[in-house]
């Protein structure tokens, strides 16, 4: 026994040095691989730095000492940079800092690192011993210009306005270098913790392989122990236990011999059960035998009464809402509205229709539709107190107060009211319930109602006319700003024939080419020079004349009939903008507005298609999209901006600011433009916090390096404040209204705008 123990003492200290060899490998393997990717890092970063930005090629070219020493700080960020140093296209050093330098730094030659390097690739040389390797590392990286070096008199004004317009455009020079200097050793340094965590881990390691060694020469011992307890335990008298081990020799057979005993044991002690459990099962047959048939039962009556509630809830119930359908709710309001004839009694119904929800099905899917549809029916529901419930005289499980006609339209049905300011207090309720927000599948999503009322018997006498009461009450409540109720009165009369006609005319509106495009100038507000424009939608109808967008826009919206509208404006203003250049006007951009039923997958097809056809180059165009469109599925909107920016067209957000930007899905979208909303250019002037506000959106455009538009721009202080802040271009009545293309191009031969911003600057 002896022996055995110390061959497995043997076994365990052979097996803990081999763990420790290879935890020790492991470690130095982890640590040398995290140092040579944070050298890399470090490279990496420098060289993104030189990209960034038109700052560092300017002060080169122009050998400007001051500006290049406050550049070079930002390479200054990893503690291992300690020298950086901007070199000329001749190898001559015009600007360098240092931080941190040893006393041994010496640093190489620029011609040594830039020694048989490309002029366009980033070099490299080592120096010095370390730990890890060489203790310093000089990097040489290219800077890269659009402007040519060896042009000396480019002035500063038309340097940036070339970089500015040279996007993608000719090949780059090498305007000079960035000469840096990097500390390996203190990237040793950073990497010390590092390598703390692994040699704990890998400690860790190694002690639960001891564990495990020691565990498996206990378990080689373990059948003797176990031979031991089974012997006290037949002594004790428990007889339920075998003994189980591996094996051919003498253990193996003590067992065989010891399990043999306990099985007679066993076997007569089951003689003497088996008597005792054959009575005790006749018992309990019997007893199943009754509990079965009762049972059965009670199953056969509950499932009638199921079956008979389920077809009741299928028939009279919307399954989606679980709200009383309109077959219930034709049948219970026809009988409340002969109870409160009976005894001269008032009824109210409320229509409810939700504002745009055809928007939110389209730009979230029908599985929000439907979640959106839920929570509104439980807000409406618990908005109406018991004191606004249908009578005592009906069914309770038939109660209509809310009801789901289908789709987006709900019912409230108030009896025994006593004049109509009760039902006015239930829907100002009701708004107030789906004012606050609802969260839906990530989206915070606020959906606002428009509610018509109607009166029996005052309006209708009958369920069918009563309907079409409230139904028209609602249209005038949508046509009037929505979010709001109406009542229905004996001058609606003929108005839902009157909408019809209006959507009737506006789907013929193409075919018979009544649509038409003004364009509103976008003025660089330094220069006064016409950067772009804005092409803004009228209906010059036959019988109205020039109906303005906020009267038919909705209406086509809602149809649906946006997309092919969307898509004349589209080519139209392509169009438009090839008839610019061709009568020599020069249009930098022309600006259209893309609704949320255009922006789906294949909408990127069709700009390619349209630029194609019209010949228009994609820079000259640029697309505005609200917040409400590309946040409405932001992961989605991120492939589709991505897809419309490769075919080179611009990208703006409109209306920036009145919807519910996420600021880290924000500087992902591949975006040119922000459009700062016309309530804020309004607004600046009311209160610090109004101000403050434009500020902030300025700033934050900025940072992402997005040209800056204010829109409504239409008082002289307005344009001083956002001169002030540094907007670059805006657009608004105090320059020109949308014009018809006639007028516009006589406003963009004559341009008088620089004269104007110049009056208006020297006031």
């Amino acid at each position: 026994m002896a022996g055995f123990f110390t061959i497995g003492r043997t076994i365990a200290m052979l097996l803990v040095v081999v763990f420790l060899a290879a935890s020790a490998a492991l470690t130095f393997f982890l640590v040398y691989e995290q140092y040579s990717r944070q050298s890399a890092q470090l490279i990496s970063d420098s060289v993104w730095i030189s990209k960034s930005g038109s700052q560092l090629p300017l002060a080169i070219h122009y050998k400007d000492e001051r500006v290049l020493e406050d550049l070079l700080g930002e390479y200054f960020g990893p503690d291992a940079v300690v020298y950086a140093a901007a070199i000329d296209t001749l190898d001559n050093p015009i600007a360098e800092r240092t931080r941190g330098l040893g006393e041994n730094y010496q640093s190489a030659l620029f011609s040594e690192v830039r020694e048989n390097a490309d002029p366009l690739d980033v070099a490299q040389l080592s120096s010095g011993t370390s730990i890890m390797g060489p203790s310093y590392l000089e990097v040489s990286i290219p800077v890269f210009s659009y402007i040519n070096p060896l042009e000396k008199d480019v002035a500063r004004d038309e340097f940036g306005n070339r970089v500015a317009y040279s996007r993608n455009e000719g090949a780059q020079h090498v305007a000079g270098y960035v000469y840096l200097g990097i500390d390996l050793t203190k990237v040793e340094q950073s990497v010390t913790d590092y390598g703390i965590r692994i040699g704990a881990a890998s400690l860790s390691f190694c002690l639960v392989a001891i564990l495990l060694i020691l565990m498996f020469t206990r378990r080689i011992t373990a059948p003797l122990s176990n031979l031991a307890q089974l012997a006290q335990d037949i002594s004790a008298g428990k007889l339920d236990k075998t003994f189980k081990a591996r094996g051919r020799g003498e253990v193996g057979q003590i067992a065989s011999m010891i399990n043999n005993v306990i099985k007679e044991l066993n076997s007569y002690k089951a003689r003497l059960d088996v008597d005792h459990q054959l009575l005790s099962m006749k018992v309990e047959e019997r007893t199943a035998q009754l509990s079965k048939r009762n049972k059965e039962l009670s199953k056969a009556v509950q499932e009638v009464t199921e079956t008979k509630d389920r077809m009741r809830r299928m028939a009279y119930y919307d399954s989606l809402t679980d709200l009383p359908n309109r077959q219930l709710f034709t049948e219970q309001l026809a009988l409340l509205m002969r109870i409160a004839k009976r005894e001269g009694h008032n009824l109210a119904l409320l229509f409810i229709d939700l504002d745009n929800f055809k928007r939110i099905n389209d730009s979230l899917g029908h599985s929000a539709g439907d979640a959106l549809l839920r929570e509104v029916a439980q807000r409406l529901s618990s908005s109406v107190r018991e004191s606004d419930l249908i009578s005592k005289y009906l069914d309770a499980h038939s109660k209509i107060d809310v009801s789901r006609l289908g789709g987006d339209e709900f019912t409230v049905v108030l009896h025994k009211i006593e004049n109509q300011d009760v039902a006015s207090t239930v829907a100002a309720r009701l708004l107030e319930a789906l004012r606050q927000p609802m969260l839906i599948e990530g989206h915070e999503i606020v959906v606002t109602p428009s509610i018509g009322i109607a009166l029996a018997p005052r309006d209708a006498s009958t369920v069918e006319d009563l309907l079409k009461r409230a139904d028209t009450a609602m249209y005038h409540s949508k046509n009037e700003g929505r979010n709001n109720y109406r009542f229905y009165s004996s001058a609606m009369k003929g108005s839902g024939v009157g909408r019809l006609k209006l959507e009737t005319d506006l789907r013929k509106s193409l075919e018979r080419d009544e649509l038409l495009l003004h364009y509103q100038p976008q003025v660089d507000i330094r220069t006064g020079a016409i950067v772009g424009a804005e092409a803004l939608i009228r209906w010059q109808h036959p019988e109205h004349g020039l109906v303005p967008p906020f009267r038919f826009i909705p209406l086509a919206e809602e149809t649906g009939l946006i997309v092919p509208i969307g898509d004349w404006v589209l080519e139209e203003a392509c169009r438009q903008q090839m008839s610019f250049q061709q009568q020599k006007l020069a249009l930098p951009k022309l600006a259209i507005n893309v609704s949320s039923l255009q922006f789906h997958g294949k909408f990127a097809d069709k700009v390619a298609k349209v630029l194609i056809e019209s010949g228009l180059s994609p820079k000259r165009l640029e697309l505005e999209l609200t917040e409400g469109v590309i946040m409405g599925d932001a992961k989605a909107s991120i492939e589709s901006l991505h897809n419309l920016k490769k075919l080179g067209v611009r990208l703006s957000v409109d209306d920036f600011g009145t919807g519910y930007s996420s600021l880290s899905y924000l500087s992902r979208f591949p975006l040119d433009e922000l459009k700062i909303d016309r309530s804020f250019v309004i607004d600046y002037n009311k209160s610090q916090n109004d101000r403050s506000l434009i500020e902030a959106i300025i700033a934050m455009g900025k940072s992402l390096n997005l040209m800056m538009v204010a829109e409504g721009v239409d008082e002289d202080d307005q344009f001083r404040f956002l001169y002030g802040q540094g907007v670059q271009v805006i657009q608004g009545f105090l320059f020109s209204k949308p014009l018809p293309v006639d007028e516009f191009v006589e406003l963009m031969r004559n341009n008088p705008f620089p004269a104007q911003i110049k009056a208006i600057l020297d006031q």
